[in-house]
């Protein structure tokens, strides 16, 4: 696996680039110089976590012949203060399904990805507390 980087202007906006030639630009916060043209580096962490999780939950439901008709996940996190490195400490993961879905097959899911399948949870976890919670359609909201 590699990625590429270039510096995109004098500054610190940034480009990577995947081996397939996809995308993704980044850019540093105005107090060190950045312009807000992308994502910050410990912003694509959280996308990283929402993404691999988001496979993971996605693939074991469609296994389980369960009807996904609308799915979207927020990511929280929460960095140290006045710290240097600025790490996560509590990082949460809110899944919304839209669809017939079965809660307790949904529960199952997220708890295989979180504990078990999602790479990046599992070394983000070495430094933060990593909680879940789930809602389908319009009800309660349910902590994992």
């Amino acid at each position: 696996m590699q990625i590429k980087i270039q510096r995109q202007n004098k500054a610190v906006h940034l480009k990577a680039t995947n081996e397939q030639g996809h995308e993704v630009n980044l850019d540093g916060s105005e107090a060190i110089g950045g312009q807000n043209l992308g994502f910050r580096p410990m912003q694509m962490l959280l996308v990283a976590l929402g993404s691999c999780a988001s496979m993971d939950v996605i693939s074991i439901l469609q296994k389980q012949k369960q009807p996904i008709d609308d799915y979207s996940v927020v990511v929280d996190g929460e960095r140290d203060q006045d710290q240097v490195p600025s790490l996560f400490r509590e990082i949460h993961v809110r899944f919304q399904f839209k669809g017939n879905l079965d809660p307790a097959k949904v529960k199952r899911a997220i708890k295989l990805s979180m504990e078990k399948y999602c790479s990046v949870t599992k070394t983000l976890e070495e430094t933060a507390l990593i909680t879940s919670s789930f809602r389908i359609n319009d009800d309660e909201e349910q902590r994992i």
